[in-house]
């Protein structure tokens, strides 16, 4: 017999509102005694905005003290599996994951000197796996990643369709084709709510195929006499197949570079991909063959600073160079925010005589992993859920994912944020409570909130500058010395000009601290904020600015 205060919950911490670092609880049972699973536990990466943070993770917060029975891995990018090794210490419990993701997740639970800690169960689709009051089996979609899965979340009070990151494609390399058999069979079953990928809910069509890619990077390579390199993630294995297989037939060696395609092509090759394909030659090898001979697959194609194709394009790299007449082909979407850098990057490479070619010369050498509008409505008619609920987008694609599925005829969608918590059943369903979300930045190794006082501090300085007072008192608290002022950040046409206001700053400053009465001089605390307050003015009436103000005053 049904307990009657039990309960079916969703809730997401991270991925709804954002695309990328996702973090998705299922609960069950009454509020005073919930279980429940994680699926996924991703990062985002810093941007201009994060000064000195590169790596961001959901705020798990509310998991401490609740009864977590398992965590749910669906796929292995690092949006779904790099925050595990951060947050362990919150989501601590049975890790379930396909062997490929397990290869890529070991390095980041060693990293944080927790492996031994992690109890793992190798799974496959097909399998249903009984996880206290939850029953969840995979199911093969595919992605831009090998063994990517959906799971099917199954309760007393329904089922839900969680889909991960999937599309559509019909004829895939180095990757099982979607169960559509499955899905549907699942969706005459009856489903309570799917929980869906929004990425490409703006995008009219089908994402297309990856044997589509095979044959326009073919086009495109085979007329090459040059050096070639082709940029993509490298979590796209395969893409580096494709790639692999054009350089095969077209006599050149291939060379990876960079560090995380050399981890995730070892991890494809440990489960068996690229079994037939011949081992990439060493970057000392390359750097020995003419020139028609190699063809690389480069890291760094959003532009990132530590990344292969940035340290080749800046004379970096001890083994690597482009130039004259070589080319790269930039096999990869444009991620939204990595523009700029993008931009910066292939600049960089055109002024070595690069020819770059890109997805807008030369359209087909790149398809998206992420499913656009005909898949989407493609899958919910295969599904068939009474409700619809969005996730992994911003919050205008959330939005739009529900309208087209309002407009197909789903029963009810639920747009919820990070931090929302659903109430799937019984009854129906609606937001009942909101939880404690936000971010955590990776900032020197240690996790901080995203409203630390470093971090606002850096931006403040990033922003507006920072000048440094300093100066010394003698024991009656006169200046023994002259006040020394001096800045970083602060714009001038010339150095003289810069000089003359630092002075006028400092002669201010003395002016002001002869004229206070003795009780201010003796106490720092009481002159620290009043000197403060004057650079400050001064800084605003200067350059239009309130720079971070440091003051250090020697007492002799």
């Amino acid at each position: 017999m049904l307990d009657k205060n039990n309960e079916f919950i969703f809730l997401p911490l991270g991925g709804s509102n954002e695309i990328g670092m996702n973090l998705n609880l299922y609960g069950y049972g009454p509020e005073s005694d919930r279980k429940w699973i994680i699926v996924d536990v991703g990062v985002t990466f810093g941007d201009v905005t994060t000064p000195g943070v590169d790596v961001i993770c959901p705020d798990p917060s509310f998991l401490e003290g609740e009864n977590i029975l398992a965590i749910v891995l669906t796929h292995a990018h690092e949006d779904h599996i790099g925050a595990i090794g951060w947050l362990w210490d919150w989501v601590k419990a049975p890790v379930y994951s396909t062997a490929f993701t397990h290869c890529l997740i070991i390095d980041k639970l060693r990293e944080h000197n927790v492996l031994d800690d992690m109890e793992h169960h190798l799974v496959a689709p097909g399998d249903v796996i009984s996880i206290g009051p939850f029953l969840v089996e995979y199911i093969n979609i595919t992605h831009s990643i090998p063994e990517a899965n959906g799971v099917l979340i199954k309760t007393d009070l329904g089922s839900v369709m969680h889909t991960g990151d999937w599309k559509l494609d019909h004829n895939p390399i180095a990757t099982a084709p979607t169960q559509i058999s499955r899905i549907k069979e699942i969706g005459k079953a009856g489903v309570l709510a799917m929980v869906c990928d929004s990425t490409n809910v703006f995008v009219d069509g089908e994402a297309g195929s990856e044997s589509d890619v095979l044959i326009a990077l073919k086009e495109t390579i085979l007329i090459q006499k040059q050096k070639v390199a082709v940029a993509c993630f490298a979590s796209n294995v395969a893409r580096v197949d494709t790639v692999m297989r054009i350089a095969q037939e077209a006599g050149r060696h291939v060379c990876l570079v960079g560090r995380s395609m050399h981890r995730i092509t070892a991890a494809a090759r440990q489960v068996g991909l690229l079994a037939d394909l011949p081992m990439p030659i060493s970057e000392s090898e390359a750097s020995k063959l003419d020139d028609n001979r190699v063809l690389y697959i480069c890291t760094g194609s959003q532009g990132e600073p530590r990344a292969a194709l940035s340290r080749i394009a800046d004379d970096h790299h001890p083994l690597v160079s482009f130039g004259e007449g070589d080319v790269c082909i930039f096999s990869s979407r444009v991620i939204p925010g990595n523009e700029i850098p993008i931009r910066s990057l292939q600049n960089r490479l055109s002024d070595k005589g690069v020819e770059i070619i890109t997805e807008k010369d030369r359209p087909g050498i790149h398809v998206s992993g992420h499913p656009c509008r005909d898949e989407l409505i493609q899958m919910m008619d295969w599904v068939k859920p009474e409700i619809v609920i969005p996730t992994h987008g911003e919050r205008r694609h959330i939005i739009k994912h529900a309208q087209l599925a309002q407009s197909v005829g789903i029963r009810q969608t639920i747009t919820p944020k990070n931090g929302d918590m659903v109430k799937l059943a019984p009854n129906q369903a609606t937001i009942i409570d909101e939880v404690p979300s936000g971010r955590l930045y990776v900032d020197g190794g240690i996790l901080v909130p995203q409203g630390a006082e470093a971090l606002r501090e850096r931006r403040h300085a990033a922003h507006n500058g920072m000048i440094f007072i300093s100066f010394a008192l003698n024991s009656k608290s006169r200046l023994a010395s002259i006040v020394d002022v001096r800045a970083l950040g602060m714009a001038f046409e010339t150095d003289e000009q810069i000089s003359d206001q630092l002075e006028r700053i400092g002669n201010q400053i003395e002016d002001m601290i002869r004229a206070l009465g003795q009780d201010q001089k003796e106490d720092d605390a009481s002159l620290e904020p009043l000197v403060i307050r004057l650079v400050k003015k001064m800084a605003k009436s200067i350059w239009d600015r309130k720079p971070l103000v440091e003051v250090i005053i020697l007492r002799l």
